[in-house]
């Protein structure tokens, strides 16, 4: 059979090509003021609420520095910062919706850096973070502590590895998320000392905290944050901190590094996270409005009371630098692990 076809008149083809030509033009120029108009409102952000999604539980590290600093630029810009927490999954939900809001400046997300440098090793996420998300400032640095249930009967790391070696089953640990360093950490003392210490993932601190104090668990690797006060009541004790050095807030607990074992030295940060497809000058203007917080005396005094040190100076291209270390430092501790995402 042959095939028909159809060619209009002349003066038809043209008037269709200069429809198509219009149309195209239109989508062309709508594209092109779409992309520039985050940039040209950059200077004016914010003009309307903000949503800030937290990596973590109410109450969690992560939702009392996104509290913090939402109600410091709240009084600053003379706008709403409404903090949503979103627990569970490691972060992965938070970070999903996040992906799913414009890249506007009006979603952002308060986590922390493990987001990127640790979890992808063990949690299955919908969205490479190493460069889905862009690190804007440094929120918070602190690092964490060993914290022990009030009956484990062990007073020091040396009467805990101990005890975890004359036990078949070894010792359990809480984590407040699998992924985060709170689980890696236990592995890397683990693969150092060869005591076994069994993993067990909770969606967030405060679960976890409530499972140690009631002697449930014996074991937990925690943010300053959340354990301090319980450490201070005695509902809890600490028996060591990551942190390079001994923390003002425990100057009785020492550091995993004076004890021995330098590989556990840590201190991680909580960060404020955007959307990498967000323009590069609305970036740079939320991160100018943030470090006017960050230098403030009000926010620097929520923090310490936290628990926290305050976050350093350094630039989301330094910031990114080290994420990148990290997530291969990370790595090759859990090689062997059998650890899969």
């Amino acid at each position: 059979m042959p095939i028909l076809s159809f060619s209009p008149p002349a003066a038809e083809r043209r008037q269709w090509l200069q429809a198509v030509a219009a149309l195209a033009l239109g989508s062309t120029l709508r594209a092109a003021h779409a992309q520039a108009q985050p940039a040209v409102s950059a200077s004016h952000w914010p003009d309307k609420p903000v949503r800030i999604f937290v990596a973590g539980p109410v109450g969690a590290s992560a939702d009392v520095v996104a509290r913090a600093l939402g109600d410091q630029l709240g009084r600053t810009l003379k706008q709403p910062f409404v903090v949503d927490p979103k627990p569970g999954a490691a972060g992965a939900i938070a970070v999903n919706d996040l992906m799913q809001a414009p890249a506007d400046g009006y979603s952002l997300l308060v986590g922390a850096s493990s987001l990127v440098s640790e979890i992808p090793h063990i949690v299955k996420m919908r969205h490479d973070t190493r460069r889905a998300i862009t690190p804007l400032a440094e929120l918070a640095r602190g690092g964490l502590v060993l914290v022990a249930a009030p009956n484990l009967p062990a007073k020091d790391l040396k009467e805990v590895l101990a005890l975890a070696r004359s036990r078949a089953e070894g010792l359990s640990y809480a984590s407040y998320s699998p992924g985060t360093m709170s689980h890696v950490a236990g592995v890397l003392l683990s693969q150092a000392t060869g005591a076994k210490l069994v993993h067990v993932g909770y969606k967030g601190s405060t679960p976890a905290l409530g499972d140690v104090m009631g002697g449930h668990i014996p074991l937990m690797f925690d943010g300053l944050a959340t354990s301090l006060p319980l450490i201070r009541s005695g509902k809890i004790k600490a028996i060591a901190v990551t942190s390079a050095q001994r923390s003002a807030l425990l100057p009785d607990t020492p550091t995993f590094a004076e004890l021995g074992f330098p590989q556990l030295s840590y201190t991680g940060w909580m960060g404020l996270w955007s959307h990498s497809a967000m323009p590069a000058p609305l970036q740079a203007a939320i991160r100018q409005q943030v470090q006017t917080v960050l230098a403030s005396s009000a926010y620097q005094n929520i923090l310490h009371l936290a628990g926290f040190e305050p976050g350093s100076q350094r630039d989301p291209a330094t910031l990114q630098r080290e994420l990148l270390a990290d997530y291969e430092r990370v790595g090759k501790a859990l090689q062997g692990s059998n650890l899969q995402p």
